[in-house]
């Protein structure tokens, strides 16, 4: 009973950690160390920002932006808007991130490959959209046609962004989607990419020094990491929801040790007649309580093995999108768990453990 109370409470523990984990993924580990991204001076995200035309092809020729092989510079002019798609479960409506950029957006995001289809053509109305995307809503299929804006969208390839933001986006040419969204004369954001670690500082430092502009210039990877403030009430909720189990875990052990000791006893009190010691004693309980946290431990990891890599999402609370991520049962995650079920075992076991060391010899051997 011991190993199963850890043992649930070791699954729960390991749902709360891998849900964090890859919301983690999603965000912190998104982006690019070389990429700054440009928004207007007070926005948290691009959805809020404004660049004009004019600044944005100022912004493309500052000093430290790299250059592509035929000289032009490596930027991406980006309008950030949301739609709602349905999904496919039929469980009601989503907010869904929709970008345009240009036609070299895709090769800012060195960690976004194209795994069916091609990518999108300036001029015409056709889309990327995430793996995730095509899993879960309806509609996302290649070579079918979304309906949002001003009319039909052709879904021209299927992207994967290995558990990053842009997993939950919808990619097309800026042009069309600002006809489509009225949002001609600026964009939300730009993308610049930077020679080297050197250069992207100095220039987020040269973007936001610069009173003419009026602009902030962010690394992509802060960016991300910000709105890592979206799994803040799934981190509550984990923790007082680990705390209270692993509370009423802790005693079920105690209980458990308890019972132990009583049936044991004069076996405990045979042991000290022919010389073992109360700390040898206390010890060997103790051992025996981590052992069954070890077991319970192992027992947890085995319950949730089905559910890692599971795909869910949550509602972003700076852009009020859906953020798609997975579960990831990460080596630090289990190793977390694992520690957590010996804590909660040696916790249990400690006190009954002290009990029986300190049994007198001749009570316990006439019980």
């Amino acid at each position: 009973m011991t190993a199963l109370g850890i043992a649930l409470t070791v699954a729960i523990a390991i749902m709360i950690m891998s849900l964090l984990a890859g919301l983690r993924q999603a965000f912190v580990q998104s982006g690019d160390p070389l990429n700054v991204l440009v928004m207007r001076k007070g926005a948290e995200a691009e959805m809020q920002s404004w660049v004009q035309m004019e600044q944005a092809q100022t912004l493309k020729y500052l000093p430290g932006v790299a250059r592509a092989s035929g000289g032009e510079p490596l930027a991406s002019d980006e309008c950030a808007v949301m739609i709602v798609l349905r999904r496919r479960n039929g469980t009601g409506d989503v907010n869904v991130t929709l970008r345009g950029m240009s036609q070299n957006g895709p090769e800012l995001r060195p960690n976004v490959r194209l795994v069916e289809g091609r990518w999108f053509r300036s001029g015409h109305r056709e889309i990327v959209i995430s793996r995730s995307i095509h899993e879960r809503f309806e509609g996302a299929e290649l070579g079918k046609a979304l309906r949002f804006g001003r009319g039909l969208w052709t879904v021209v390839g299927v992207f994967d962004a290995n558990g990053g933001a842009q997993d939950s986006e919808i990619w097309g040419h800026v042009n069309q989607m600002e006809q489509d969204f009225d949002r001609s004369g600026g964009y939300s954001s730009v993308l610049l990419r930077a020679t080297d670690p050197a250069a992207a500082m100095a220039l987020k430092k040269r973007v936001g020094d610069d009173q003419r502009l009026k602009m902030d210039g962010v690394l992509e990877t802060d960016y991300y990491t910000a709105q890592t403030k979206s799994g803040a009430p799934i981190q509550f909720v984990g923790m007082i929801v680990g705390i209270i189990m692993a509370i009423g875990s802790s005693f079920a052990a105690m209980n458990t040790m308890y019972a132990a000791v009583a049936y044991r006893s004069r076996e405990i009190a045979t042991l000290r007649t022919i010389g073992f010691s109360r700390g040898s004693i206390l010890i060997s309980f103790v051992i025996e309580a981590v052992l069954l946290s070890l077991i319970g431990a192992a027992a947890g990891i085995l319950l949730m093995l089905p559910f890692n890599n599971l795909t869910t999402g949550t509602s972003n609370a700076v852009t009020f999108s859906e953020v798609v991520f997975r579960m990831r049962m990460t080596p630090e995650v289990l190793l977390t768990a694992t520690l957590f079920a010996v804590v909660m075992g040696v916790t249990g076991g400690v006190a009954p453990a002290w009990h029986a060391s300190r049994q007198d010899i001749l009570v316990a051997l006439r019980d």
